[in-house]
């Protein structure tokens, strides 16, 4: 393979960028299948034992034709696939396959923003190879890490960060897709509101509620008349339904904290109904934890509240693990500031901010091993 000389590429006018989502295909299972050929072709997972009420990290497309999925319980994916493989994370090797795979990704540009072990983005607007072109720069990547790591990516091509992580996912496994700028209105017209970004099951069923089930359905919808509906969010649809981020690729950007959230299609109507949905998000928050391999960075605990009047609250405290009856004294304290029905209830933590092993960007939150 030749060497490549680095060029740092300076930010553009967000239209004009190209940028390139990097995503390796089932990340863990495929260092595995890679270092144990005999592997391959069975269904495989990474993750915690059954016995042990452990989940699924990521799993191969052989345990996918089952319904094993990431984060799914361990013992549910068994259930599906009787003689799925399961083996235990080996983070050390995960991680250094990591380093090989950002070593690539710079030799084309400074600016590389990693989500996680085995995602980043890319801006590759000012780069000189092949003659500028971000579509042959993805297939060159790609190329190389199947030739240095042994296992394969996909990439998406487009004009801004959101465009390119769905494209990414378009020809899964071993694939790539490009969204032109020209063809961006219309690509984004036509996707299904769960695609945005921020928009989970809860969110979605919403939208799907008041009518709107593609982006060209929420077009037909004011910026005034979204933020009613869902806050501050309503400025974010507005701008992802039109293909609008304008978000820079960030090489510093490091993860600051992790956190899961539900936002209430009815609203919680008191302290002890939000007590009793606290459990599954700190089950959802351990399990977010140990696959950005955080556990050791925690720093501090977190509990957020948004009223049913948009209100937002957040009490915290130090801590060095995800606690239970901390969570639940966070919780008290948050609602009692607000004393009325809750929309949005979050629990999380903060790292610490010298470790640069967590480089993550926004998406980070969303962390999957497609």
């Amino acid at each position: 393979m030749n060497s490549l000389v680095v060029h740092a590429c300076a930010p553009v006018t967000s239209s004009l960028r190209k940028i390139i989502h990097c995503d390796c295909d089932c990340f863990y299972a495929a260092v595995e299948m890679r270092d144990d050929p005999s592997l391959r072709g069975k269904p495989l997972a990474v993750g915690g034992r059954p016995e042990q009420r452990g989940v699924v990290a990521t799993c191969n497309y052989e345990a996918r034709r089952f319904g094993v999925r990431s984060a799914m319980a361990m013992s549910q994916a068994l259930a599906r696939c009787p003689d799925l493989i399961v083996l235990p994370p080996a983070m050390d090797k995960y991680r250094a396959a990591s380093r090989q795979i950002l070593a690539i990704y710079r030799d084309y540009t400074e600016l590389v923003e990693p989500l996680s072990l085995d995602e980043a983005y890319l801006d590759v607007t000012g780069a000189p190879h092949f003659k500028g072109s971000a579509t042959l720069i993805a297939q060159d990547i790609r190329a190389r890490i199947a030739a240095t790591v042994g296992i394969t990516a996909s990439a998406g091509i487009a004009p801004n960060k959101f465009l390119a992580k769905i494209a990414s996912d378009w020809n899964k496994p071993n694939g790539q897709f490009v969204i032109r700028p020209q063809d961006v209105d219309a690509f984004v017209a036509e996707l299904p509101v769960d695609k945005l970004f921020g928009v989970g099951r809860v969110t979605a069923a919403k939208l799907n509620k008041l009518g709107a089930y593609t982006c060209a359905d929420l077009r037909g919808w004011s910026m005034l008349e979204l933020q009613h509906h869902f806050g501050k969010f309503g400025a974010s649809l507005y701008g992802l339904c039109r293909g609008i981020d304008r978000r820079e690729v960030d090489p510093s950007s490091e993860r600051k904290s992790v956190s899961v959230e539900e936002t209430y299609v009815t609203d919680l109507p008191d302290l002890d109904a939000c007590r009793r949905e606290l459990a599954a998000l700190i089950e959802m928050l351990v399990k977010r934890v140990r696959r950005v391999d955080a556990e050791r960075h925690i720093h501090k605990l977190f509990v957020k509240i948004r009223f049913d009047n948009f209100r937002r609250t957040t009490a915290e405290c130090v801590s060095a693990g995800i606690d239970a009856e901390q969570c639940g004294t966070l919780l008290d304290t948050a609602w009692q500031r607000g004393r009325r029905p809750v929309r949005l209830l979050g629990v999380g933590v903060r790292l610490e901010e010298e470790d640069d092993t967590l480089q993550l960007g926004l998406f980070a939150t969303q962390a999957s091993e497609p």
